[in-house]
């Protein structure tokens, strides 16, 4: 059966009515032009206006099909909340639609695990039933215009077509120079997803302060315990990174009052993580650092007094898992050498504990994370690296090797597992049948064999709701470096 006629306050689905027929490019752009106008009040501090097209967003029926196939095709589309529902059928998906109604809504407390974080220590992560999911989805799109409107220029966390890239990108560019700011504050924030207040949140984020509210205080559900939530708002939950954006805009601006332009005070953030860079340490500790101190605390927040320090670029420092440090003067970006430490651990991990594993089964669990690890650093400084976790690899695949078969000499060993190709030796490969009468090989992912491109940072100032920068974010998808899926206009 067909759907009816999409209208933009969209009345809700009929249960009997096919998902696959939704046109998810009129949706899309029906969306995004709401979002555009959003921003647009925004900019002109048409704030009742910006309320309104909220309200008419959040009911309509395109927003509403988007924020079900936004939660039921992400990672954790799986994963159920406290009620084990999740929706998987087309049939569960269109229903889905039909519910999400704001009257009468209250949402259901969320399931509270606990996930190892690199330092040994447990991060707790909550999970949202699918409906719950849903509305603070469609909720989000409302509230991105609004954020990505207030969120400082040079904040990189938790916004759309920004990444941690960008934040480097501009490091490089703060402190490249000779005439650069050579002291930083290497700042992070306490707890923050955790300590953020419920107060300041509800006074200041514009969006349904009813919806807010719910959310904020539907607290979790822990070892069969029901356990209220006063402060922070839920990791895991699909609104609340927009939440915290919106809590650290204005640090920039904060920071900067007063200074002037001779004492290089910059602002790199990426979510809880900082830099802010000073002509001297005395500025830094005396006048900057309170400063951000007194910004936190308006906020429920306080800095990490064991990770916040001030530091010289010759010394360098750590963030986002790279390391910038200056050499005799010149900037070098690499990546950290806990970084380089955790992928390697990991790697011989999966090695180690699968001795029976078929070497087929092995690569193809090893290629992703070498790849995805490799990609993340190829905009620095990491070709020694790289080599460097070649041969660790290498090191660990043959006692690997060589555990498995015993009673095996070397050369059987490497006949069996290794191959030569072009200038390349030592390749970990397997057969993988025959195509066009030549044998198939499936290769171990070689880092080394990564290019290294330096990355194109985003304007500060572009945002996809703004008008002006439109050709920009198209130029930049047509590089291959962002792509904007709501850019039909």
């Amino acid at each position: 059966m067909t759907l009816k006629k999409q209208s933009l306050t969209g009345a809700s689905l009929a249960k009997n009515e096919d998902w696959q027929a939704i046109k998810w490019q009129a949706s899309e752009r029906l969306v995004f032009r709401i979002q555009m106008r959003i921003a647009k009040a925004m900019r002109e501090e048409k704030f009742n206006k910006v309320k309104v097209l909220q309200r008419l967003l959040t009911r309509s029926f395109s927003a509403k099909c988007m924020a079900v196939r936004k939660v039921t095709t992400n990672k954790g589309a799986k994963t159920p909340g406290i009620d084990g529902i999740t929706w998987n059928t087309n049939k569960q998906k269109t229903e889905a639609v039909s519910n999400l109604r704001h009257k009468g809504y209250k949402p259901l407390p969320v399931r509270r695990v606990y996930i190892t974080k690199s330092n040994g220590q447990k991060r707790p992560l909550g999970i949202c039933v699918m409906k719950d999911r849903a509305m603070q989805a469609l909720s989000l799109f409302a509230l991105e215009p609004v954020a990505e409107t207030q969120a400082d220029p040079n904040s990189y966390g938790f916004r759309s077509y920004r990444s941690c890239a960008d934040a480097i990108a501009q490091c490089f560019i703060v402190l490249a120079k000779r005439h650069s700011p050579q002291w930083i504050l290497d700042g992070d924030i306490k707890s923050c997803f955790c300590k953020i207040s419920h107060k300041w949140m509800e006074d200041n984020i514009l969006m349904d302060k009813s919806l807010l509210s719910k959310w904020l205080k539907s607290g979790h559900m822990e070892k069969g315990t029901l356990i209220q939530t006063n402060q922070g708002t839920q990791q895991g939950s699909v609104i609340s990174p927009c939440l915290t954006v919106l809590t650290l805009s204005g640090l920039e601006a904060a920071v900067k009052s007063g200074l002037k332009r001779s004492d290089k005070v910059h602002v790199i953030a990426y979510a809880d993580d900082f830099v802010i860079t000073g002509n001297s340490k005395e500025l830094l500790e005396n006048h900057v650092k309170p400063k951000v101190e007194a910004f936190l605390l308006q906020r429920g927040l306080e800095l990490s007094e064991e990770k916040t320090k001030i530091i010289h670029i010759d010394q360098g420092f750590d963030f986002l898992g790279h390391n910038v440090q200056k050499y005799n003067g010149k900037l070098l970006i690499k990546p950290a050498k806990k970084s380089i430490k955790n992928f390697l651990q990991e790697i011989r991990s999966n090695i180690k504990t699968k001795p029976t594993i078929k070497a087929e089964d092995l690569i193809n669990l090893l290629n992703p994370k070498i790849r995805g690890w490799t990609n993340y650093f190829s905009h620095v400084v990491s070709s020694k690296v790289f080599s460097y976790v070649d041969y660790q690899i290498y090191k660990t695949l043959t006692s690997w090797t060589k555990r498995r078969h015993p009673n095996k000499g070397i050369r059987w060993v490497v006949r069996k597992y290794y191959r030569s190709a072009g200038l390349r030796n030592w390749i970990f490969s397997t057969k993988a049948g025959c195509k066009d009468g030549k044998p198939k090989f499936i290769d171990l992912f070689n880092a080394s064999q990564v290019k290294i491109k330096r990355h194109v940072k985003i304007k500060s100032k572009a945002t996809p709701f703004d008008p002006n920068f439109l050709d920009y974010f198209t130029k930049r998808a047509n590089k291959g470096i962002k792509c904007i899926a709501g850019l039909i206009v």
